[in-house]
């Protein structure tokens, strides 16, 4: 019994570790894949435009372009900047 419970704790503690340390999602990084078969999300899974587009070569209809989704999250902390009160000089005459 012992050893079947310190199995569970020695897999639970690997599980852990290895979920600390995962690589990014694939669509988080800022370049994409459009078209074709892979739609509107496409494949956000390059680093590199370069890396974008050695993948498109000799694959009809398709494009890269930037993350739709990175765009959007700039777009979002630009507009909360905008949103927070601008300080005013005050002037006594």
């Amino acid at each position: 019994m012992r050893t079947i419970i310190a199995l569970l704790a020695l897999l639970a503690a690997g599980t852990v570790a290895r979920a600390g340390s995962a690589a990014p999602v694939s669509y988080d990084y800022p370049w994409c894949l459009y078209g074709g078969e892979l739609g509107y999300s496409g494949d956000c899974s390059y680093e590199t435009r370069a890396q974008c587009l050695a993948s498109a070569f000799g694959r009809w209809i398709l494009y890269c372009d930037v993350n739709r989704r990175l765009l959007f999250e700039r777009q979002q902390a630009v507009q909360q900047q905008d949103l927070q009160p601008r300080r005013r000089h005050r002037r006594d005459y």
